[in-house]
């Protein structure tokens, strides 16, 4: 199963490193790239450029809203993403957790949908799986 794993981090605590802490972590997190890419765990990887460049757009009652930044104010901020395949939530949780910016922020878990629900856009959690 395919799992999207959102990486979470405050940009402050990274760019507080110095260059030896961030020539490590870089170098940690390469190589465990690279541990994933030969066990065929690992689909894609992909850091964003700082949340100061996003931009968010919503579009309510036909008109268009571009806002300078991310949505939410939050000291978390989106900064990449790996995409991966996993035999299930457990084994997603452990690449997850060995991702080495896990110990700076959050890494947000979710399996993909195969394809978009024709009976409506996310499945309805009945009180029996609560």
């Amino acid at each position: 199963m395919k799992y999207i794993c959102l990486a979470y981090e405050e940009e402050s605590k990274l760019n507080s490193l110095t260059k030896r802490e961030w020539d490590a972590l870089r170098n940690e997190t390469m190589t465990y790239v690279d541990e994933l890419r030969r066990r065929g765990t690992l689909i894609t990887a992909e850091p964003l450029q700082s949340v100061n460049n996003a931009t968010t757009v919503r579009v309510r009652y036909g008109k268009l809203s571009v806002i300078d930044g991310p949505f939410a104010e939050t000291k978390e901020t989106l900064g990449g993403f790996f995409l991966i395949d996993a035999a299930d939530l457990d084994e997603a949780i452990q690449v997850a957790a060995k991702w080495p910016s896990a110990r700076f922020g959050s890494i947000e878990v979710r399996p993909l949908e195969e394809s978009l629900r024709e009976d409506g856009r996310y499945e309805k959690i009945s009180s029996a799986k609560i």
